[in-house]
């Protein structure tokens, strides 16, 4: 089978490239052949025989370039020419496309379907239905679903793009053109990271009806197979430390349990709102067997997600270290903990009822243990790349055949 996998970046840079890599490097060992379309950049460690991708875009630049890309990131002639090339090229049976917007868009869209290939997309963010892509007003600290309806106009009002009004008012164009033009009814296939994501589709336009499938996402289950028996009394974070991830709740949360323990791993934009705080360490931004070992250590894992978090991997990982986890009672959070049974889920978002739940959770040694076990007993289904390429493969047969 020839597959074309398709992303704006084309080198380890954020989850959609480490997905969309994993699969490739994964589908290539299996004797598919594997082709990538995306934004030219030196740090691309994967590309295509035809020597074709987009011009690259730094929206940080300061020569003339830039201002034309207000034009380039709403529809992208550049990029549907170039894909077309690739396409006409390696002959691909199928396209799986994942993060699009601004540096190729949707136009690619029409490209493909112009040569009949049958169409994948994963569905990394909330993008298609939310110009911001998080459901989430950073103002006001709080999730928000004004436009998945289509009324795009709340992302204008409320400066929704990095509090930017000119980025919102593009970010609106964007997801109002397409909207209009019912660019996405083309993909055959959207795979959905979590069942609340794809339920926002199907309440969002009826086209996505038929056309939706959720796999929750795969880790790399060798890497958080762990062999620490005993648990030190420290909670861990892991994430970026940012607003919308609960930082705000994290550091009030922490002050309300003086005598617990939390390290925090992760770097970001609202670090300073941890600095202070007598019972936090900060890590810094930890990977590979480091990030492995302080999570096997932690007594629990804490995820107070303001925003509706699609299939945290710091959740799966932690389920598969045998760590039981806290986290919120909303988005995807919710249906990868099972209350009472692999964790505690916290119903409001406030220093206070998180405080309280952590709490509960550690002093009641018997609820404790329970979890942690079940915890351990939860790896079996937890996804692998195998597993997850296995469930993959038989949806682009069946694409393909169609």
């Amino acid at each position: 089978m020839k597959i074309l996998m398709v992303n704006k970046f084309l080198y380890p840079r954020g989850g959609s490239e480490s997905y969309m890599l994993s699969l490739g490097e994964h589908l290539a060992r299996l004797g598919h052949e594997v082709e990538y379309f995306g934004m030219y950049d030196p740090k691309n460690t994967v590309g295509n025989t035809a020597g074709k991708y987009t011009q690259n875009m730094d929206f940080h630049s300061k020569g003339l370039s830039r201002f034309l890309y207000p034009f380039k990131i709403i529809y992208s002639f550049e990029a549907k020419k170039k894909i077309m090339q690739v396409i006409d090229d390696f002959k691909p049976d199928i396209v799986h496309m994942n993060n699009i917007n601004f540096q190729l868009t949707p136009s690619i869209i029409y490209g493909i379907k112009k040569r009949g290939i049958p169409l994948v997309q994963t569905v990394h963010d909330y993008q298609m239905i939310c110009p911001n892509h998080l459901m989430y007003n950073f103002d006001q600290n709080t999730p928000c679903e004004k436009c998945v309806g289509g009324f795009h106009i709340n992302c204008i009002k409320n400066k929704c793009i990095h509090n930017s009004a000119v980025k919102s008012i593009l970010g609106a164009i964007e997801a109002k053109l397409y909207s209009w033009l019912k660019t996405y009814k083309k993909v055959d296939l959207f795979v959905c990271p979590s069942r609340f994501l794809e339920n926002k589709l199907l309440s969002a336009k009826k086209y996505y009806s038929g056309k939706t499938l959720t796999i929750h996402n795969f880790i790399n289950k060798k890497q958080f197979s762990s062999s620490c028996t005993h648990s030190e009394d420290y909670i861990v974070f892991v994430g970026r430390l940012s607003k919308e991830k609960g930082i705000e709740n994290l550091a009030a949360a922490a002050k309300l349990l003086p005598d617990i323990p939390f390290v925090v791993a992760g770097g970001g934009p609202d670090e300073a709102m941890l600095h202070g705080i007598s019972n936090i360490t900060l890590a810094g931004f930890l990977t590979g067997d480091s990030l492995t070992k302080l999570m096997a250590k932690a007594k629990l894992l804490l995820l107070p997600s303001v925003c509706y978090e699609n299939c945290p991997l710091s959740i799966l990982e932690a389920h598969c270290l045998g760590v039981p986890v806290v986290t919120m009672n909303s988005g995807g959070m919710a249906e990868l903990v099972k209350d009472g049974f692999t964790g505690t889920l916290v119903d409001e978002a406030s220093p206070e009822a998180i405080a309280q739940k952590l709490r509960q959770t550690i002093e009641n040694e018997d609820y404790y243990n329970n979890l942690k076990s079940n915890c351990q007993n939860e790896k079996e289904t937890i996804l692998s790349v195998e597993t997850y390429c296995d469930i993959l493969i038989k949806e682009y047969e069946k694409l393909i055949e169609g």
